[in-house]
């Protein structure tokens, strides 16, 4: 305690403040925890320690503003007008968290998820807010009274706090004091020293995904999703007739091409677009390794991306979730979502799970988004403990990180789920020195970067061919996206989401054919359940490649969406259809007449509307599951 003496009075005040708005906060947590009990399951001690954690970050952001003015040294800060003005700002603030946490024991009972900051976009979409107040105040006005009781418990600990001795001024405790506990409270608002402030995605590494609720509070969630655009509710459709254009309630088909617990390796290769892999001339790829894989292989001529980001391409590949808005899924409002993903519906037929991303953990929440989709263990730049081959930038070099996971994939219980993301054909394309001699370059930087990865590929299956899972497991390899090119034609939206996307059988029982029907990453989950003869229900914005379904893509960006059918693509912007072409005729620009295909449009645009609309709905309500069997 003697340590606090190097602190002024205001300083002893501030840290007596941050306990009381702690407690508030907690208050809050177990009010709401009491009206939702039956929401959560096995809660540990780790989820309510979480939950101070998270208190304390929320407290840092909220009344950064109050500890900063307050700890500013001058002599006349703790009489008269300003004493009772920093009151008012601390109980305002402390009020806002309070109320916010409140509102969501009972809103919480329609969403099953803490409200995010686009609620408030969705409450103002209409003109009846004062209905809507008033029904709130009518029905749940014993939230009001709880708020009026922490009101005045807050105010009798704070008049506690006014006693401390503020009748000597030395400023020079209070400058002391001001440079020491201001970033103090700075790094508390950001959650630690970690390579991006906390957020939602990174919190969940902390808690249970289940008990994801409890242990975040409304505040946290407000603030931490106030600059992030939310979903805005549409309506093409009334009355659920929506589903009879799109539907993503899907069911399984067992393909019966492989044998029962095959383990399933999914490889993400960072910007292997489709300008530089298996090309219809051998000499302007820069695969050859990956391209040899996709010539025993189930692949398809015509591949998208659902995106144009990393961030977008693993929950299109591991939940089926596209990002159809301006925010990436992982750091929107709706990260934290209860989704259907590989991991989790493979963990019910006995599968274990890792996920292996070389980079620094912490990079592009995948580490925390992993948590959320269920995989049992992630594998990053710290759990590779050798830095010796970080590349300086991003993380472990692929040619060491590849093989590597390889060996830490036997240490799963079979049958097992696995996802590998490569990260060296990353900008800034780094290749080591002792290799660059070696790749093959071309007119892009990002040429010799891909031979690199094509060579660490290579690696991967060397030694994955050492482990005793390798002949019972089905590969599939793929893209994230699409790389920044040069050429023309790649930059056109009709061209610039192509990829590759192969699924391998090294035993040969899935035979290798080149499909020329329209596949995208959100396939992947239909397709490899169907394939892994699981008899499920499930939540997917893809389809499955051995049903007999629609056999389509999509991608959004900068408020259009691109929709791949057959031969054409359809831009949709506005609430209709603004373009229509032709992308398999690789003629740059050209725009096909619409009027002359309007018997095919119409239906492609209610189902682009159904889709849009179901899409919003799912996400804002949090409706994302098929919960036949979930």
């Amino acid at each position: 305690m003697k340590a606090l003496n190097i602190f002024s009075s205001s300083g002893k005040q501030i840290i007596q403040r941050i306990l009381i708005a702690v407690l508030m906060l907690y208050i809050t947590r177990i009010v709401f925890l009491l009206f939702n009990y039956n929401a959560f399951q096995k809660l540990s001690w780790i989820d309510f320690l979480s939950g101070i954690w998270l208190d304390l970050i929320t407290i840092g952001l909220f009344y950064l503003p109050y500890y900063v003015l307050f700890l500013i040294p001058f002599k006349k800060r703790s009489s008269g007008i300003y004493k009772i003005s920093f009151k008012i700002l601390f109980h305002a603030i402390n009020l806002v968290l309070t109320g916010l946490n409140l509102m969501d024991v009972e809103y919480f009972k329609f969403t099953s998820k803490r409200s995010t900051f686009d609620l408030f976009s969705i409450i103002s979409a209409g003109n009846d807010i004062s209905q809507l107040l008033t029904t709130f105040l009518k029905d749940f006005w014993f939230l009001i009274l709880i708020l009026i009781l922490v009101f005045i418990v807050t105010e009798w600990f704070y008049r506690k706090t006014e006693k401390v001795n503020n009748n000597s001024f030395s400023f020079k405790k209070e400058l002391i004091t001001f440079i020491v506990l201001v970033p103090v409270l700075f790094i508390m608002g950001r959650g630690g020293f970690g390579l991006k402030p906390v957020g939602i995605i990174e919190a969940s590494k902390y808690y249970s995904p289940e008990n994801s609720a409890f242990v975040l509070t409304t505040a946290f969630t407000m603030i931490k999703t106030i600059d992030q655009t939310g979903l805005q509710p549409v309506t093409y459709f009334k009355n659920g007739s929506e589903s009879n254009y799109f539907s993503p309630l899907k069911t399984t088909v067992p393909a019966n091409i492989l044998p029962k617990n095959t383990n399933v390796v999914v490889i993400m290769l960072e910007s292997f677009g489709s300008e530089f892999v298996n090309t219809d001339n051998p000499k302007d790829s820069y695969a050859p390794y990956l391209d040899s894989i996709i010539d025993k292989s189930l692949s398809f001529e015509y591949s998208f991306a659902n995106g144009k980001k990393s961030i977008e391409a693993v929950p299109a590949v591991i939940a089926s979730m596209p990002t159809l808005m301006d925010n990436p899924y992982i750091s929107s409002p709706y990260g934290d979502n209860k989704i259907n993903t590989l991991p989790n519906i493979l963990k019910k037929h006995g599968y274990s799970s890792g996920f292996y991303h070389g980079a620094t953990n912490g990079s592009m929440r995948f580490d925390g988004f992993a948590k959320i989709c269920g995989f049992d263990d992630y594998y990053g730049r710290f759990e590779y403990d050798n830095d010796k081959h970080f590349d300086q930038t991003w993380g472990i070099l692929d040619e060491y990180f590849n093989p590597w996971s390889a060996r830490k994939m036997s240490e799963l219980k079979q049958p097992f789920f696995s996802t590998l993301f490569t990260l060296s054909s990353h900008h800034p394309y780094f290749i080591p020195e002792h290799m660059r001699s070696k790749v093959k370059k071309g007119p892009q930087p990002i040429c010799a970067s891909i031979n690199y990865g094509d060579y660490a590929l290579r690696k991967f299956f060397e030694e994955a061919k050492k482990q005793d899972w390798f002949e019972n497991t089905i590969f599939v390899l793929l893209a994230d996206h699409s790389p920044s090119t040069n050429t023309e034609l790649f930059n056109q939206r009709t061209h610039m989401y192509q990829i590759p996307i192969a699924f391998y059988d090294p035993m040969g029982r899935l035979k290798p054919f080149k499909s020329k029907e329209i596949f995208q990453q959100m396939d992947i989950l239909p397709t490899l359940l169907d394939l892994l003869n699981i008899k499920d229900d499930y939540y997917a914005f893809g389809n499955s490649f051995f049903q007999q379904s629609q056999k389509e893509a999509i991608t959004y960006l900068e408020g259009t969406y691109y929709y791949f059918k057959k031969d054409h693509m359809l831009t949709f912007q506005d609430g209709r259809v603004r373009n229509l072409y032709n992308f398999k005729s690789n003629i740059i620009g050209q725009i096909d007449s619409i009027s002359v295909f309007s018997k095919l449009i119409k239906p492609e645009e209610n189902r682009i509307k159904a889709m849009i609309q179901r899409y919003s709905s799912d996400l804002i309500n949090n409706k994302t599951l098929n919960e036949a069997k979930n």
